[in-house]
């Protein structure tokens, strides 16, 4: 089977947008095709990964709207939504489309406009991905983070700093992304003494409601070759989909990202890697909880080590597996349907030596993408051509 590449990324600026989400679809839409120099005509399959246009706006029809706004006619058009994670399940699907051979150029767009709502609207939006009895009682994700930290920390010794420690990396990473919705460091102090959200999380712990998009063009490495030079794409070697229970108290251990498990697992045998080939990640850290969660999930830790990673440095920029280069989902922002892909769009830049100040030496990446608490997970393994 031909491998799958990636010729084209882009990304729109993340943060409060005077936009509506058609437009941020087509600007990413048009900038990723540029990237690549495709005329829109030449894309068969148009991928949209979207959680709530209509609960946001009122507006369904994203992806049969954007293959007009582009030109892309007579590309076949399908939404990708599976919560949170669904930029992570239309870079599922995008692959599946060229690797089965039904498409020789898939444009694949994730956006997401949620700014105009206000803080409790929106988390509400967010909080019907729920159990139908846990939305009831009036659970929302942060709430769930905050549960799980505590439990974290009380099992495995771990300091309330360390999640801090979360944080100012993320910020600090975040100052040198052009499209990071925040720009600006904080320290460990501001942090620590940031409003209480979900004891212990505090308003640092958590990422912001954000507008934005993201592209990505998939093609056959073969096709590739015949647009762009060789070290100017990168290549899906792995990509697998996992999803855990949907009532979050049925795990037998909720620090335990069984979705992230799963999934990784998948990615890594496609690829014929492990834990150990990876020299970049970004993780989905929705809630800096999640960041240890998940880099323990993946491989890269033991479980209940992930926090002493972060202490001694290790996820740092400058450390042996830098995390979050882009700034991650706490400074960049988390505009829902565009997240997934915006994590690969930095893996793609990275791998290509083009992220700027905050490049890192690199060859092979990983992006985790969570749904939910964890409810769904899509892992996707990024490679230089070999």
């Amino acid at each position: 089977m031909d491998r799958v590449a990636i010729i084209g990324a882009s990304m729109t600026q993340f943060g409060e947008r005077d936009a509506w989400l058609r437009d941020l679809l087509a600007q990413a839409g048009r900038e990723c095709l540029a990237d690549a120099e495709v005329a829109p005509d030449d894309v068969d399959h148009l991928y949209v990964s979207n959680m709530a246009s209509g609960e946001f706006e009122g507006q369904t029809g994203a992806p049969n709207a954007l293959a007009h706004d582009l030109g892309a006619m007579p590309a076949y058009t399908q939404r990708v939504d599976q919560t949170s994670a669904s930029g992570g399940a239309g870079i599922y699907a995008a692959w599946q489309s060229v690797a089965s051979g039904a498409s020789d150029m898939t444009l694949l767009v994730g956006g997401e406009k949620m700014t105009h709502k206000t803080t409790a609207e929106a988390t509400d939006v967010i909080a019907s991905l729920t159990h139908p009895v846990e939305y009831k009682h009036g659970v929302t994700l942060p709430s769930f983070a905050g549960l799980t930290a505590r439990r974290y920390l009380h099992e495995y010794d771990a300091p309330r700093e360390s999640l801090a420690k979360v944080a100012v990396k993320n910020h600090r990473n975040g100052l040198d992304n052009p499209h990071a919705q925040f720009r600006k460091e904080v320290d460990l102090e501001t942090v620590m003494e940031s409003p209480i959200v979900a004891d212990p999380l505090r308003l640092y712990d958590f990422c912001p409601i954000t507008d934005g998009s993201a592209g990505l063009l998939f093609c056959p490495e073969s096709v590739a070759k015949e647009y762009v030079p060789e070290d100017e794409y990168t290549v899906v070697s792995g990509v697998g989909g996992a999803t855990d229970t949907h009532v979050v108290h049925e795990r037998d251990d909720p620090t335990v990202m069984g979705g992230a498990v799963e999934s990784s697992e998948t990615a890594y045998e496609m690829a014929g890697l492990g834990p150990e080939d990876v020299d970049v990640a970004e993780l989905h850290d929705m809630f800096t909880i999640l960041e240890f969660l998940q880099s323990e999930a993946v491989g890269f830790f033991e479980q209940g080590e992930g926090w002493k990673a972060v202490e001694e440095g290790v996820t740092d920029r400058d450390g042996e597996l830098p995390v979050n280069t882009s700034g991650g989902l706490k400074s960049k922002g988390h505009p829902l349907g565009a997240s997934g892909v915006a994590q690969v769009y930095e893996l793609h830049r990275q791998l290509l030596g083009e992220a700027g100040d905050r490049q890192v030496d690199c060859e092979v990446g990983l992006a985790c993408n969570v749904g939910g608490f964890g409810n769904c997970v899509t892992t996707t393994i990024l490679e230089e051509p070999q």
